[in-house]
């Protein structure tokens, strides 16, 4: 974080101070949330959780080195006492934010935020200082502590932002209000929870809406892809920007195709010229988000050969997203386990079958959750899709709504042994360790809740420290 006395930052959250000898003493370090992460300099935010209170940690944490905590109540050493920490956590990042010169740049989507923010952060890295989100941290309390991660060197800050209903989109970005803001695609993700896609349109849209004229560099940049994505344009003054492969988008793919092992490659189209990009990542599905990520790179004033040679060379920053290790024995494991919904799922299988080459597949799949009223046709359909896809094995794993997998699989054809419901992840490991020969490769994917990247581990724990390659 910027340097900043405890009056100052008392004064931007609207707080008091308590125990506080002098008041001029500055944060020179992070703010943190977790006692484990204090460093000296630090200043502490104390939560008060369902089985940890924050506030109980607070003479531990300013012993190892805080400067103070931002605290509910008066806790017995230097604080800056609040009505409410995670409102005054927002309220200083957006104080620190108003202090950077960084250009902010927030994006939203039903899926591939995750994956794209760290494309965006690692093409931007190469231009200039960029401080991004962390993972997922994409919520009340991680894109603040996000935002004021960021120093007086930071040129760019890279926003992810998540939503679970109308309005949240609203509140982030009047903490951290951004001047660049990009809408991927309008999916299921959380549909049972939002009640259909025009309502997860509507929340998604609330990013564009916030963002300034173009006549004082607002900028959204839209998938033209995506209907109710593109429809956007109309709620937003910025300047719009199109990416996709339409060939009215103004960032587009050409020559689209997969290499060998299953990796995008395409030439890229900007308003300014054209080069050729050839991805570590795996799967189709990351043409789009390597898109969405030249337009915002070309945008902050980087050339189509500075954007391709960088994207190029990006990887995967955040764990258990199509994280691929070969084993020594041939094997690969394809662990895309953080999340699911139809969209990724459909596109991991696409990953899986053009990383085969031959070799034998097998997918592991689970829940995909808070799909409502659609979850039976959804999980029927992809069921569907790894048998049309020709998935050597699909493996089920857990309730309900695996069996739906299952079934669906069945009805398309997949009889005999080619697909099996499991209980739980345990039966998964079980039957992969006894059955999974060298050259196969296998996906695993379901949503957070099931815990499938358990089956992952276990599959690559005895390549640990062989000399195995995870990427």
């Amino acid at each position: 974080m910027i340097a900043l006395s405890l009056a100052e930052i008392a004064a931007a959250v609207g707080g008091q101070t308590h125990d506080i000898p002098d008041t001029s003493v500055q944060v020179t370090g992070p703010v943190v949330r977790d006692s484990r992460d204090v460093v000296p300099g630090s200043l502490f935010a104390a939560f008060a959780g369902e089985r940890v209170d924050g506030h109980d940690y607070a003479g531990a944490v300013v012993a190892a080195g805080a400067v103070a905590v931002l605290a509910a109540r008066p806790v017995g050493v230097p604080a800056i006492v609040v009505p409410d920490v995670q409102t005054a956590l927002g309220a200083l990042a957006r104080y620190v934010v108003q202090r950077l010169g960084a250009t902010l740049v927030a994006l939203t989507g039903s899926a591939g935020k995750t994956s794209t923010k760290d494309l965006i952060a690692q093409v931007l890295q190469s231009h200039a200082p960029t401080v991004f989100t962390p993972g997922s941290l994409n919520n009340e309390i991680g894109l603040p502590l996000t935002a004021l991660s960021a120093t007086e060197e930071t040129r760019f800050l890279v926003l992810e932002m998540g939503a679970r209903g109308i309005g949240h989109i609203r509140y982030l970005t009047g903490l951290t209000p951004p001047r660049i803001g990009l809408v991927l695609n309008v999916g299921s993700a959380h549909i049972g929870e939002f009640g259909g896609r025009e309502q997860i349109a509507q929340a998604k849209g609330e990013l564009v809406e916030a963002l300034p004229p173009a006549a004082e560099g607002g900028i959204a940049v839209l998938n033209a892809d995506d209907p109710l994505v593109r429809a956007m344009a109309s709620r937003t003054q910025a300047k719009v920007v199109l990416f996709g492969e339409s060939a009215e988008a103004d960032v587009r793919a050409e020559n689209v195709r997969l290499t060998d092992t299953g990796q995008p490659a395409f030439r890229l189209h900007t308003p300014s010229g054209a080069s050729d990009v050839t991805m570590r990542l795996y799967g189709e599905h990351h043409v789009s988000n390597a898109l969405a990520t030249a337009a915002v790179a070309h945008e902050l004033g980087m050339s189509a050969p500075e954007i391709a040679t960088a994207l190029s060379g990006a990887g995967s920053l955040s764990r258990w997203r199509m994280e691929v290790t070969e084993r020594p024995d041939g094997v690969t494991i394809v662990n895309d386990a953080y999340n699911a919904n139809p969209e990724s799922m459909r596109a991991a299988l696409r990953a899986l079958a053009a990383m085969s080459g031959g070799r034998r597949t097998w997918a592991v799949l689970g829940k995909m959750a808070e799909l409502g009223d659609e979850a039976l046709a959804e999980h029927d359909a992809v069921g569907r899709l790894a048998v049309r896809l020709n998935v050597g094995k699909l493996v089920a794993v857990g309730g309900i709504e695996a069996s739906w997998l299952q079934l669906g699989a069945y009805n398309e054809g997949s009889w005999g042994e080619e697909s099996v419901h499991v209980s739980d992840a345990q039966a998964a490991i079980d039957l992969l360790r006894s059955e999974v020969r060298p050259g196969d490769v296998v996906l695993v994917k379901a949503s957070r809740s099931v815990g499938l990247e358990g089956v992952a581990q276990a599959l690559t724990e005895n390549a640990a420290g062989s000399g195995v390659e995870t990427r």
